[in-house]
């Protein structure tokens, strides 16, 4: 970055007004005017403000769901070949699974599902499927008739 010094020495002083016109001064008195003026004002409201939104204890989405997780109960550990069955099932549609996707198709809490995912899968930590669970080599392309070693 190039900066631009000037030296020199003073040898003479000039003194500059502007030329005082009406259309100046009335620059002038507007600029000072705008400058005067605050950034926030206060209003004095005749009635109440209604168009407003007023505060829900417990909105409808938030109790729909809590319905449905009493519906639901907590979720009970299925046999591991179940599990396993509905686990290949899955990734016959798909490669990679995250395990909040697992859960909801297996219905079987997340460490339970983490501990079977352990013997059959590889989590992908980094790359393009990052946080992601797929099938280890082995595994892939399942049928439903071959066995599996446990």
């Amino acid at each position: 970055m190039n900066k631009i010094a000037l030296e020199g020495v003073v040898v003479q002083r000039a003194e500059c007004r502007p030329a005082v016109s009406e259309g100046y001064m009335r620059l002038k008195r507007l600029q000072i005017e705008e400058l005067a003026k605050p950034v926030r004002l206060s209003q004095q409201l005749d009635k109440a403000v209604t168009s407003n939104y007023k505060p829900v204890a417990n909105h409808n989405y938030n109790l729909e769901y809590e319905r449905k997780k009493k519906e639901e109960g907590k979720r009970a550990r299925a046999d591991k070949q179940q599990v396993l069955d509905m686990l290949f099932s899955a990734f016959e549609k798909h490669q990679y699974y995250n395990i909040k996707d697992l859960v909801d198709i297996t219905k079987q809490p997340v460490i339970y599902l983490k501990e079977i995912l352990r013997d059959i899968g590889i989590y992908n930590v980094k790359g393009t499927h990052k946080n992601t669970w797929e099938l280890k080599p082995e595994y892939r392309h399942y049928q439903g008739d071959e066995k599996i070693d446990e």
